[in-house]
């Protein structure tokens, strides 16, 4: 290939303005090239809250998007996780402290299934009783959280953080607790990927009958 030919096919390369979900604000996430709007799609994009809301104190929160949609020069995403950074859940930890892990995966109102994972820090050493029912009582807050939200309702309330401050409330009355959060969302599936998979259950499920003669 000539040098003029590559010289125009880095022209014809398109930059796409990839922008975050209406949820947030459609802020602009950066940019993306591509020879074709095909190229764009599924494309992930990392960012901070902090990013978005030009406040340093929530960079400790990290978004991934998806792009899911692309127009004329604008790729448009989805949100596809949360997550705390390393350094900021390692400052909650203490020596002499319980750290108390949960994983959760539910389904909400419109059909998203997600997983979320709460985290508790205590002020003491709890026993083993009592972080069983710490992880207990996170299980049913974001179960219950899930079954009365849709999904970006159920987002913005682990981002904003009044899912962690609601079981913190909670949980703090069976042991003395520092801090709750929700180290991590992630999305597993969409409305039309499960619909397909119960369909699909459906399916295996007649296969199975037995059919008298």
């Amino acid at each position: 290939m000539s040098e003029r030919s590559v010289s125009r096919a880095k022209q014809e390369k398109r930059w796409y303005t990839v922008l975050a979900p209406e949820q947030f604000d459609r802020e602009e996430l950066g940019e993306t090239p591509a020879d074709e709007p095909e190229q764009v799609y599924d494309r992930t994009i990392e960012t901070t809250l902090g990013e978005l809301t030009n406040n340093a104190s929530e960079n400790n929160i990290k978004l991934t998007f998806q792009v899911n949609d692309v127009g004329s020069d604008a790729a448009y995403t989805e949100f596809k996780s949360h997550s705390l950074t390393r350094d900021y859940l390692r400052s909650l930890v203490r020596r002499g402290a319980s750290k108390i892990d949960a994983y959760v995966t539910v389904i909400t109102t419109d059909d998203y299934r997600v997983q979320v994972q709460p985290v508790a820090f205590t002020t003491k050493k709890a026993d083993a009783s009592q972080e069983k029912a710490i992880r207990e009582q996170m299980v049913q807050m974001v179960e219950e959280a899930a079954a009365e939200r849709t999904f970006e309702e159920l987002v913005d309330s682990i981002v904003d953080g009044r899912l962690s401050s609601a079981i913190y409330g909670e949980a703090k009355t069976i042991y003395p607790l520092r801090r709750v959060e929700i180290q991590k969302t992630t999305v597993e599936a969409h409305p039309d990927e499960i619909a397909e998979e119960e369909a699909t259950a459906v399916d295996v499920d007649e296969s199975d009958v037995a059919v008298d003669s």
